[in-house]
This record gives C-alpha cells, structure tokens and sequence, in this order.
C-alpha cells in the first residue's frame, strides 16, 4: 500500500476508485464498505484509493473555537489505522491536512479541486451520511449528480449494523469510554490494538520490580484509558501475556503525554534485558481492569501494580479453563 501526504504526486495512479472518510478505528462499517471499493475498483482496473485528512477536522474546528474539549477522542493512531487500512487491501492511502483552505472549500470546489484534479477519481463510494464542503452543505445526492454531469460514478452505502446496533466510530468511542472491550471487539471485528515502537522510558519500572515496555499513543486523547489485560506481539515467535497501562501516570508524571507501559509475564531470554527498544509492537487489549489513579508514593503503587498483575493473570486462567472446557 502507498502513503501520500497530499495529492500533488507523480506517483498518484492516474485515476482511482476513491473513497472518503476519517476510518477512525477501521471498524466493521468501514471494513465492509472498504470490501466493496475494492471489489468495484477491481473490475475497473483502479487502485483502491482512501482518501482520509489529519487532524480529524472536528479537532480543527475544536481548535478554532477556542474548545478543545469538542475533539473527539482518538480510537486509533495514524500507524493503526493505515494498518488496518492495508490489511483490508486498499492500494493507496491520500491523507489531506485539514487546514483553513480545505475547510473553506465549497462543495463544488471540493468535487473539482480534490476530487477530480487532485484524485482524478473514476467511482466515487460513500457513507449514507456523507457530508463535505463549507459547512458540510454538500451530500450525496449533490456528488451524484455533479458525477453524472461530469463523467464518474458516485455510490452509496447504506449503515452497517451488527446484532442491530448500526457501527460508528461514535459508538465504539462510547464503548471504550465503558471499558467494554467485548463489545469494542465486536464492533471492530478484532481485538483492540495500540502498536508503536518501544522507546526508553524513566526506567520506573526496574524499581517497582515490574519491568515494562513503553509505547508512545500518538494523540493526547485516547479514546480509553486505564489498567488492561493485554497480549503483546511482536517480540518473538508467541503473542506475551501480560497487564498494561494507557494513561498519563498520575503518580509519577503530571506532563499530559499518553504512553502504553506494557508488563510481559514470561519475557523471551533470547532477547536479553534490552532486547525490545526499537522493535515494533502490536498490543492487544482485551479487558479492563480499572482506571487510572493517583496513590501516595511508590509503594502503594506498586502494591496496585502487583495486584493488576495478579488480576490479569487469573484472566488468563480463567480464560484457558473455558478453552479447554471447549475443547472437550
């Protein structure tokens, strides 16, 4: 899959199947709309073409207002979601930075400037809640019939639903809110990941007797936060079991970043006490075990840390007792 940031690229396909959208998460609605773009580009030889903007303009018109408490939380980091985006095979990846003049545009402006020159796109797919232009006055019945004036193809999907709740990136906002990473899970059709580099950290955790991986989450509002039961890829052969925290860390650090710390139960010998920083992990996290707090100094901390420790592990257990109960 191809990244561009912008459309002014020689490496551009010289027409595409497009598709619009901030693919927060790459839930299920998103996966099976992705499904049909790739389906319809391949019968008219196009690349399968996203085309996605960065920040989320509703963090650009929080910021503009003065409000940053309108920007919505982010389910996924840009890495996660271009690797979602290429794992449902899409072919090329456009991401816009949603600025002042993109924001301005009329919707004809939209349609011409990004996407016929910018894009040059042949089929055009989108949600049944698609809106674009200035003020969002544009729609799909506005694209439909500038395509059929100007020689491309617009379609529509319709929601996607699952047990009969319609899947949107809000709705699985709400669900990490709550902790429910069953119900997360459902709606994304997978495990809920953060995956990053391993970076050097304050080395805390060698004191507190609980070493960690630490991963940075690339936004400063994560969609959820707390203490998990997390599996870890990406540092062997096997997924790792073990217990996370995405936060701030109260205790220690008042500086507002959001990093993953990730404690492995059984750390591969073959990589040595070191052996993680720079790898590229992938972190599943699959239960919550209670929010974030502050305690009183180092020793209550890692009081709680043992007892998250102990906590994920009878997850665990519990969870390959019901495997082999399964089984038989």
């Amino acid at each position: 899959m191809q990244v561009f940031r912008g459309f002014h690229h020689a490496a551009l396909a010289p027409a595409c199947a497009l598709t619009i959208g901030n693919f927060d998460g790459v839930h299920r609605g998103h996966q099976a709309m992705l499904a049909l773009l790739r389906n319809e580009a391949q019968h008219r030889g196009l690349p399968a073409t996203v085309l996605t903007f960065e920040p989320h303009p509703r963090d650009y018109f929080a910021a503009l207002s003065g409000k940053p408490e309108l920007a919505p939380s982010r389910i996924a980091t840009l890495r996660d979601k271009l690797s979602e985006l290429e794992r449902c095979g899409v072919d090329q990846v456009v991401i816009l930075p949603f600025d002042q003049a993109l924001a301005s545009l009329s919707p004809d402006a939209f349609i011409q400037q990004v996407i016929e020159e910018g894009l040059r796109a042949r089929y055009v797919l989108v949600g049944d809640d698609f809106r674009f232009g200035a003020k969002r006055v544009g729609d799909y019945a506005m694209l439909d019939a500038v395509g059929q004036a100007r020689g491309f193809d617009v379609a529509r999907m319709m929601s996607y639903e699952v047990h009969g709740e319609r899947v949107s990136s809000s709705v699985v906002r709400e669900a990490l809110t709550a902790g429910d990473m069953a119900r997360v899970a459902t709606l994304l059709g997978r495990p809920y990941t953060v995956s990053g580099h391993v970076v050097h950290g304050a080395k805390l955790g060698r004191s507190l007797d609980c070493r960690t991986l630490n991963v940075r989450f690339g936004h400063d509002k994560p969609a959820t936060s707390g203490i998990f039961v997390v599996r870890t890829h990406g540092l062997g052969g096997r997924a790792l079991e073990g217990v996370a925290s995405l936060g701030v860390r109260p205790t220690v650090e008042d500086a507002g970043r959001v990093l993953l710390e990730v404690h492995c139960f059984d750390w591969p010998s073959e990589l040595g006490s070191e052996g993680g920083y720079g790898k590229i992990v992938r972190v599943e996290l699959l239960h919550k075990l209670r929010d974030e707090a502050r305690y009183d100094g180092l020793d209550a901390l890692q009081a709680a840390i043992h007892k998250d420790i102990a906590d994920a592990k009878a997850f665990f257990q519990a969870q390959h007792r019901q495997t082999s109960r399964d089984r038989i």
